[in-house]
């Protein structure tokens, strides 16, 4: 499913969406690279000083706009740990009411929380595939002393739910084994390229550990995406869990923050974690104001976003060569997986092809044009599109990827 069409219903449920103004960043080019790929402004040897550069490899390279930057400097603050900054106040109450949820809490990282599992030794059912349990570094067993048992994901993002009944632990106190804990879901899902989980697979997962008496918390980093690809608001999916956090500096634009909401007395414990953490903030509110203007200004323009990402996979199907893989029915949001058919081209050499300005490109393209993506899970290439991406920003990625696949097709004739 892609982009369903809104209902008046839905379209209500969020602020109308805006044209791109100038309110939305130039692309931000951060030094940071999570596989050694340089400085993404810097040119290499021998290429052209400016060049069009096109980072597609996380919406994390967002970067506030003009208008997010005003809200900011002109943001009324106060002690946020003594509960007295005004603009946090008003984004913690704004971000419950849209979650569906009693009370929430900003934080600076998602990662963060310990608040589920309140005893060192208690376990959590997560994906094998999850980005909880893959990219945090096991922060859930460093810090909190919380053991992960895994199921296995399937490509949509969900898993087996009679496989997670069969994971829960039945023997505490026998001091064999821990205690059960909670079930963590994540939604879109990240490694299987931006997966939306379906609704009833959500409801099934929520009665399941509801039974048990276990909690349900969603990484929700990307969970508006979810909402506007399924035309519905955010309450109408996490109505299924207990607890959720949502990241306001992927798509949303934010420079920092996460919103973790969920019941009153959770987040009255979260508040100690927090600080425990190192994560109470003072004049945190100048941080705030920029995710009220996302949760109230950026969440209707994320189908941009998957419009973009929808273009360009269509564009990899009609390359010639073929030499993409491109199952279109899971292209969903704005993560894009795709692989190469020929073995002799790596998705490490293409994403090095594509970040490079080539010999002869500026003559056939017009310009020099860099692409920044990363090799991913199971020898594929991650694309993700963001506010910084234009649809002409694509389209110049797209003839990158032609051109690239033409190179590749006269060196190997």
């Amino acid at each position: 499913m892609f982009l369903k069409a809104y209902s008046c219903r839905a379209l209500a449920s969020f602020p109308r969406r805006k044209p791109l103004s100038a309110q939305y960043a130039a692309l931000g080019l951060p030094k940071r690279s999570y596989y050694n790929a340089g400085r993404p402004g810097s040119p290499g040897p021998g290429q052209a000083a400016h060049v069009r550069v096109v980072d597609l490899r996380s919406d994390t390279v967002t970067k506030p706009g003009p208008a997010m930057r005003q809200a900011m400097a002109q943001a009324e603050v106060g002690d946020d740990v003594m509960g007295e900054d005004p603009t946090v106040n008003e984004l913690q109450k704004l971000a419950a009411e849209m979650f569906g949820m009693e009370a929430s809490l900003f934080v600076p990282s998602g990662t963060m929380m310990m608040v589920h599992c309140r005893e060192r030794g208690d376990e959590m059912i997560v994906g094998d595939l999850s980005h909880l349990h893959i990219y945090e570094q096991g922060g859930s067993a460093q810090l909190a002393g919380v053991h992960a048992t895994t199921v296995t994901t399937r490509p949509d993002g969900t898993f087996d739910l009679q496989q997670l009944e069969s994971k829960i632990r039945h023997g505490y106190p026998d001091p064999h084994y821990p205690r059960t804990r909670l079930v963590c879901v994540e939604n879109t899902h990240n490694i299987q390229g931006g997966r939306v989980l379906p609704l009833p697979f959500l409801q099934e997962a929520r009665a399941l550990a509801d039974h048990y008496g276990l909690s349900v918390h969603m990484d929700g980093a990307r969970v508006m995406n979810a909402a506007v690809a399924l035309g519905v608001p955010p309450s109408s999916i996490l109505q299924h869990t207990h607890t959720v956090s949502v990241c306001l500096s992927k798509g949303l634009g934010s420079p920092v923050g996460t919103v973790l909401a969920g019941p009153r007395d959770f987040i009255s414990k979260a508040v100690r974690c927090r600080k425990a953490l190192g994560g109470g903030m003072r004049q945190a509110g100048v941080l705030a104001a920029a995710g009220k203007l996302s949760l109230l200004e950026m969440v209707g323009r994320l189908e941009e976003d998957h419009h973009n990402a929808k273009t360009f996979a269509l564009a990899l199907l009609d390359c010639q060569p073929s030499l993409f893989d491109v199952d279109m029915s899971a292209v969903e949001t704005n993560i894009l997986r795709f692989r190469m058919k020929d073995p002799a081209l790596s998705p490490q050499e293409v994403c090095a092809r594509m970040g490079q300005v080539g010999e002869g490109e500026e003559a056939a393209l017009g310009q020099g044009v860099r692409v920044l993506m990363y090799p991913h899970y199971e020898n594929s290439i991650r694309a993700v599109w963001h506010l910084g991406i234009s649809p002409e920003d694509t389209q110049l990625a797209i003839k990158k990827m032609q051109f690239v696949a033409g190179q590749h097709l006269n060196n190997r004739t």
